[in-house]
């Protein structure tokens, strides 16, 4: 029998899985509030096209209605003029993105400026573009091993300690801590399928044990 023949991606994804969900909490979620990130920008779409249907992906089911509305009002108030047509699509830009936040937990402080997108995100967003993942999973997998040698080498040069030097003793299993935490969040997350954002329509999954006891 043959052997199948592995994905020649299939590290590659797990790789990048794991860097974007560390990374959630921040630069995900900022990368959806800035005016040059994917939900304005497909907001901007809609509006030129007059076809609302196309952000609704970024909102929840439940949130349909009150985008349909926002929509409607900036539409017919940006036929007026231009400065009438400015107005409108920023109202509509921080209602979409509010209620897009909203449904993944997550506060809303206003729409950033363009350019204020990490690397990494600014990378994801390229090889979707270009259909090429090679460079993102190259810049995320050298962060990653950096990240892996960086807390390695904290340990390591820990653990020789006088077992009578509390002090040592304390700064070794503080060292060890992070390091058995970080290559745990990152296995884990490598076998994360998705995240909130995969489905904003779907009910949050239940949450997820507490994994290591340190």
């Amino acid at each position: 029998m043959n052997t199948p023949t592995r994905h020649p991606y299939r590290r590659y994804f797990a790789v990048v899985a794991a860097a974007v969900a560390l990374a959630w909490g921040s630069t995900a979620q900022a990368h959806c509030d800035t005016l040059d990130g994917p939900v304005v920008s497909e907001a901007r779409k809609a509006l030129d096209s007059g076809n609302v249907n196309l952000v609704l992906g970024w909102v929840q089911k439940k949130d349909e209605a009150e985008i349909r509305n926002a929509f409607q009002k900036a539409v017919s108030v940006r036929k007026t003029g231009a400065p009438a047509k400015e107005l409108a699509d920023h109202y509509f830009f921080e209602t979409l993105v509010r209620v897009h936040r909203a449904g993944e937990g997550a506060p809303y402080t206003g729409l950033k400026p363009a350019g204020e997108v990490e690397p990494a995100i600014a990378a994801a967003d390229k090889s979707i573009e270009t259909g090429k993942l090679e460079p993102v999973a190259k810049l995320v997998k050298e962060r990653m091993e950096r990240g892996l040698h960086q807390q390695f080498d904290s340990v390591a040069t820990k653990k020789k300690y006088n077992p009578n030097d509390v002090g040592a003793a304390r700064a070794y299993v503080g060292a060890y801590v992070e390091y058995v935490h970080y290559v745990e969040r990152l296995y884990d997350a490598a076998g994360v399928a998705g995240g909130a954002h995969a489905a904003p329509a779907a009910e949050k999954p239940a949450a997820k044990p507490a994994g290591h006891g340190h």
